[in-house]
């Protein structure tokens, strides 16, 4: 999927549109044919798992994701092996398994998943555990002020202030359309971040920090703005 965000001043970042409009004419008959579309979408995910680029991000999906990793290659993690760590400013530190995550309370959030790219699924339905209950179970401590997202591609990180990650649809996601999420869409586990752009819903994610300030994430580093909220998204809800 696509996560790579570029800002610009008032409204929506820009992203790779004109790249995507100089490829879009030859496979514009794509959604005309289900079939045809499965293996395009599985092809787009074999590739981007070897494409340190990002050029297989610029093509066109018409299921609507993109596919986009910032590493050449991400391991794959399955109940055998996954774990997520909560550390940093916190009374107790934690290590959930998938199986932990899936015995805790689920919350299910349905929001159009929209990316800086320009293009938007609508009424995407995730299921999760909400942050706020981790972050509750393991006991923010003082100067806890934002979070810190690590991945397990070994690269990719976020980060949210306190007030954000409480929000009631901010998850640590699970499901995805109703459906595991799959290694292609940041799985086993990613995170959800309904009214931001998509690039702030970390992938593979692994590590769960509190931080006595916020850290800027991968490409908020590279310049990009650490807030990304979507026009019209009430910032003070939940």
């Amino acid at each position: 999927m696509a996560e790579k965000p570029k800002p610009r001043s008032g409204g929506a970042p820009v992203g790779r549109r004109a790249m995507l409009g100089m490829l879009g004419a030859g496979t514009a008959g794509l959604a005309a044919a289900p079939y045809l579309q499965r293996g395009w979408e599985n092809f787009l995910a074999a590739a981007s798992e070897v494409d340190a680029t990002g050029l297989t991000g610029l093509l066109p999906n018409p299921g609507g994701f993109r596919y986009y990793s910032v590493v050449g290659s991400v391991p794959h993690k399955n109940e055998s092996n996954y774990e997520l760590t909560v550390g940093g400013l916190v009374q107790k530190p934690k290590t959930y398994t998938l199986a932990d995550l899936r015995a805790m309370p689920q919350t299910r959030v349905v929001h159009d998943v929209v990316c800086t790219d320009g293009w938007r699924v609508e009424k995407t339905p995730f299921d999760g555990v909400k942050l706020a209950d981790i972050l509750d179970d393991a006991g923010v401590r003082s100067p806890g002020a934002a979070i810190r997202f690590t991945c397990f591609d070994g690269a990719y990180t976020e980060s949210l202030t306190l007030e954000q990650a409480r929000r009631s649809d901010v998850l640590v996601a699970l499901n995805m359309q109703d459906k595991p999420i799959s290694h292609d869409h940041g799985g086993p586990v990613r995170l959800y971040v309904a009214p931001m752009y998509f690039y702030k819903s970390a992938k593979w994610l692994s590590g769960i920090s509190v931080t006595d300030k916020v850290v800027p994430g991968y490409w908020e580093e590279r310049g990009y703005a650490v807030d990304g909220w979507l026009d019209g998204a009430d910032r003070h809800s939940a």
